[in-house]
């Protein structure tokens, strides 16, 4: 691994985590007996405790947010990255912020050597993942953060995205990686579909009122918004300065691809079919993500009974926050950050709640959960590498 050169602060999982297998918030497991002095590193691992980890597709944005996050991370190291547009040169010729780093050079997918790897986070368009993965030796974990996995029904993903899946036993193999939801499977997985960022804020907040039965599943509304980066890093004429700023546009109205992935989830909780009305939004900042969901009452609950079970439901977790009555979440508190922050208020409609869930799409909506769902998956507490305090101003 590439050294960060000053000498900082790392923590020793072997001694900061009291029982490594017990997850939930860090803060209340610390022992600040183990916070060690070491050197941490982000390239090639030369530790024999690192996991060597590769990165396919390391020169768009959720690629570099791997990289920014493993930069820190005092148990992986990059062995590998690719890019093919751009093999033989360094990272910096993608992302200038991370020339400061001691990583490889990128390189073409065909030319890789997995033979010294140990996990991917496979960051490649959705498409073009499924045959990539394929041919992946089968000793590697895989964290696949296309959409190529994320779909049970094969027939519903060739309806979706325009073409037959090309890897259906794999698909059967894959856990989705929503990973305050199916923690204990992701635990066990070879290969993880890390969510789209739009499902994640509309599936931690619902999620837990639906399994208990709190909400109805019919007449859900979702006005949901996104930052640019969303789109990805393809040059577009709608992704454009111009095109983009002073303005707001609705976008995949009735069919953004995101809505399949939505409903599974939604219908795994309910253990029936849900259809849900959802439209996305870009919005004229670089990242962040608002889903403001709104939903019938089962009868005879109240707004504060949704409100006591989010609070139930996430009281021992890390990254999702239920915020205190009244407080209003923003992408402002998320930027930068692995965290999900969330709030239920009251309708003027009688037996209708209104509930704001906010995300840094790159981070908790991609990258951080994907780095989250590997530490799970190589047996590490799942929040190493991932403790930054969100960005502001």
């Amino acid at each position: 691994m590439s050294a960060v050169s000053s000498s900082s602060l790392c923590l020793h999982t072997a001694h900061f985590w009291n029982k490594p297998k017990e997850f939930g918030r860090g803060r209340k497991q610390q022992d600040k007996k183990g916070i060690v002095k070491c050197s941490i590193k982000s390239g090639n691992p030369s530790s024999q405790n690192a996991v060597r980890v590769g990165v396919l597709g390391a020169s768009g944005y959720t690629g570099s947010e791997v990289l920014r996050l493993l930069a820190n991370h005092p148990q992986f190291g990059i062995a590998l990255m690719t890019a093919d547009r751009k093999a033989g040169q360094p990272i910096s010729s993608a992302f200038p912020h991370l020339s400061t780093r001691d990583l490889p050079d990128l390189i073409a997918i065909k030319d890789a050597n997995f033979s010294d790897v140990d996990a991917v986070f496979c960051c490649l368009p959705h498409g073009t993942t499924q045959e990539i993965i394929k041919g992946l030796p089968n000793h590697l974990k895989i964290v696949d953060l296309s959409a190529d996995f994320r779909l049970k029904d094969l027939s519903e993903y060739e309806e979706w995205y325009g073409q037959p899946h090309r890897a259906p036993d794999l698909q059967k193999e894959a856990v989705y990686g929503l990973t305050e939801v199916s923690r204990e499977e992701i635990k066990n997985a070879r290969l993880v579909a890390n969510p789209g960022c739009y499902p994640t804020s509309v599936q931690l907040p619902l999620v837990p009122l639906i399994k208990a039965s709190l909400v109805e599943i019919k007449n859900i509304i979702i006005d949901a918004k996104s930052g640019v980066s969303g789109a990805g890093r393809s040059p577009k004429e709608n992704l454009l300065f111009t095109e983009v700023t002073e303005g707001l546009n609705s976008y995949g109205v009735t069919r953004h691809r995101h809505v399949p992935e939505i409903e599974q989830g939604l219908a795994d909780a309910a253990g029936s079919k849900v259809t849900v009305s959802f439209t996305p939004h870009l919005i004229p900042m670089s990242r962040g993500m608002q889903s403001t969901i709104y939903v019938e009452m089962a009868p005879g609950v109240r707004t504060e009974d949704l409100y006591q079970q989010l609070k139930l439901s996430y009281e021992d977790e890390e990254f999702v926050v239920v915020l205190e009555n009244g407080a209003i979440p923003r992408t402002h508190s998320v930027k930068g950050s692995n965290y999900c922050l969330i709030n239920v208020f009251p309708d003027r409609i009688p037996g209708r709640a209104i509930i704001i869930s906010v995300i840094d799409n790159l981070v908790k909506g991609a990258s951080g959960q994907a780095l989250q769902n590997l530490n799970l998956i190589m047996g590490f507490p799942e929040n190493l590498g991932l403790q930054y305090l969100p960005l502001f101003p």
